[in-house]
């Protein structure tokens, strides 16, 4: 009798994992990310007796009768069970009288329904493991009645297949559940017997389930080296399960996703590195992620880098350098705008005595001791929308319930309704990429102080010496870029060039210019300045700090803003997509209600440093 087999289904059981500080890997993982293969106790098959053929007694008087039975039982399908059932019968007349042809004809084609009722019994053995038993049961009734039959004995070979088959998933489980993976075909190991099930058994459930927790196993192992920041290790035992099921996608899905976290890991330690140099006597600690991320990181990686910068400009220039370009981790999630470190230096703020407007002197000496980081755009409707969406604000636009936007037919500025941050320059749905328009200077500040809770920074509207500042950007000519009309992409100006959607034209532009615009257009569409900085003249006029004073005697000799508590004129500067060039003089200043929202006029931030 065939020793009976345990027939069980592989169950993977991984721990889940957790969160882990920057600068520390995981600790003892591995213990809890063991794969476990599990067998149900009801899946056992139990022993199955030597059948017994039932006693039937077969006379002259019955043997018709009897007959009758074994066929009406044959096609009912009742094949061994009793003394009425076909097998016992047939076997009975057959005994009675071997010529018997019809007796001899019903019991081949009960040992054939036999055979196939064996047959589909292996066959559910994957939905079904207690189906062996069914398998062997009707193994016991063919040896005891027909066992040298050829179908028989054919059957019965592919029974001690299937029991092979399980024997050999026995102990793939058992090797599995020992670490013994074998993935190098050493014997008696866990893929070894998983694959002879298979070569005895094709597509067994049961081989290919241990198969997939041989494969799974090692990705845990590359998960697990992953925890402690090996990633060499990683990557051999990836490469090693790659092996295991070459046309899965786990292997692949599994390299995504520990290069993903091994990105993160390597950006959070820049993170904790950039955060330790921020405090005083941080760059010990800097240089210990730094450490890090040298072991873990490939070649070249940006992050890295960043951070090695970063801890050698702040051993002797502090913690930035100029024209740097960053942001800011914030609480929500995600990162502030992009702001871009601008150099310490002087300049000479407003116009002199022959050129400009009376408001734009007098002009004097501004310099900045330390320098400043400046938004590299103006902060877009897409920036805007995160703090909308996190706060109760209420944007001054949307409580009026208008705005001053753009009319085509006209070709004027006018108020239209149902107007507000959220609208471009006529009133449509605005892109996340356009700068904010339709916000007053109290919607502009409320965004920066949001800004400073999210990051942790200052982050404020810019002085109005830093805009211009930051605008010349080392330049002393009439405009930015010098005098003249302005070179080609430099930004989005009235030229002479552009045409509106409805064919209209600028009546003061400079002569020939084109931009390729009529209204804003999306941010960091033109050349930057020297200094990375785009449309500090142009697309839109911007909100600063200050208060509106008619001209610059009595001001701060510093770089700081004029403030006057309770003021109700904010000043505005930048020319604007619509603006006349007179309006894009480096100097060019204007004052106007805090309160006024228009197409015109967005905003930047500038973040202390």
């Amino acid at each position: 009798m065939r020793v009976p087999l345990l027939a069980g289904i592989v169950v993977i059981a991984l721990a889940a994992g957790c969160s882990r500080d920057a600068s520390s890997p995981k600790g003892d993982a591995a213990a809890a990310h063991t794969p476990i293969v599990t067998i149900s106790a009801d899946q056992a098959v139990s022993p199955v007796p030597a059948w017994r053929v039932p006693a039937v007694q077969v006379t002259d008087e019955n043997v018709a009768e009897l007959k009758e039975q074994a066929a009406q039982a044959l096609s009912r399908g009742r094949l061994f069970g009793g003394t009425d059932d076909a097998i016992p019968l047939y076997y009975a007349l057959r005994r009675f009288d071997p010529e018997d042809a019809a007796a001899n004809a019903g019991f081949d084609r009960s040992l054939k329904k036999l055979i196939a009722s064996g047959d589909d019994a292996l066959k559910q053995l994957d939905r079904d493991p207690l189906s062996l038993r069914r398998a062997h049961e009707i193994a016991a009734v063919a040896r005891a009645v027909a066992p040298a039959n050829v179908d028989i004995v054919d059957y019965l070979a592919r029974l001690d297949r299937a029991d092979e088959a399980q024997e050999a998933n026995r102990l793939g489980e058992e090797a599995l559940n020992a670490g013994r993976l074998g993935v190098d075909g050493e014997t008696g190991h866990a893929l070894t017997h998983f694959r002879e099930a298979l070569q005895l058994r094709p597509d067994d459930m049961r081989a290919n389930q241990g198969i997939a927790a041989v494969e799974s196993a090692l990705i845990r192992r590359a998960e697990q080296a992953s925890d402690r920041d090996d990633y060499a290790a990683a990557e051999r035992e990836l490469d090693i399960a790659a092996k295991v099921r070459p046309k899965a996608s786990s292997v692949e899905d599994a390299r995504g996703r520990l290069a993903m976290q091994r990105i993160v890991r390597i950006n959070a330690l820049r993170d904790a590195g950039l955060t330790a140099l921020m405090r005083q006597g941080g760059i010990d600690e800097a240089r210990r992620h730094l450490a890090v991320m040298l072991r873990i990181a490939p070649t070249g990686d940006p992050a890295t880098r960043e951070l090695r910068e970063r801890i050698d400009l702040a051993t002797h220039y502090g913690l930035f350098r100029p024209a740097q370009v960053f942001t800011d981790a914030m609480q929500g999630g995600g990162r502030g705008p992009q702001m871009v470190v601008i150099p310490h230096g002087a300049f000479r703020m407003g116009s002199e005595d022959n050129e400009g407007q009376e408001s734009e002197r007098p002009a004097r000496n501004i310099r900045f001791d330390r320098g400043f980081a400046m938004s590299r755009t103006e902060i877009t409707v897409g920036e805007f929308r995160r703090f909308m969406q996190a706060t109760k604000h209420r944007a001054r636009a949307s409580r009026r319930g208008y705005s001053t936007a753009y009319d085509e037919r006209s070709g004027n500025l006018v108020r239209r309704g149902n107007v507000d941050w959220q609208s471009d320059y006529v009133g449509q749905p605005a892109r996340d990429d356009m700068p904010v328009i339709h916000v007053s200077a109290k919607d502009a500040m409320a965004y920066a102080e949001w800004l400073s809770a999210q990051t942790g920074q200052r982050y404020r509207l810019p002085s109005e010496a830093e805009f211009e500042y930051a605008l010349r950007a080392g330049s002393r000519g009439r405009y930015p870029w010098g005098e003249g009309a302005p070179p080609a992409r430099t930004g989005n100006f009235t030229g002479g060039a552009d045409v509106s959607p409805s064919g209209r034209r600028w009546r003061n532009a400079f002569p020939g210019y084109g931009d390729g615009a009529w209204g804003p257009a999306p941010v960091a569409t033109y050349r930057p300045n020297v200094w990375g900085l785009h449309d500090m003249a142009g697309n839109v006029s911007e909100w600063v700090a200050d208060c509106w004073h008619d001209t610059f005697r009595r001001a701060p000799r510093g770089g700081e803003a004029w403030i006057n508590p309770g003021c109700r004129s904010r000043v505005v500067r930048g020319g604007s997509w619509a603006s006349a060039p007179e309006e894009l003089r480096s100097a060019w200043r204007q004052g106007s209600d805090a309160n006024n929202t228009t197409a015109r006029i967005g905003f930047r931030v500038v973040r202390d440093i």
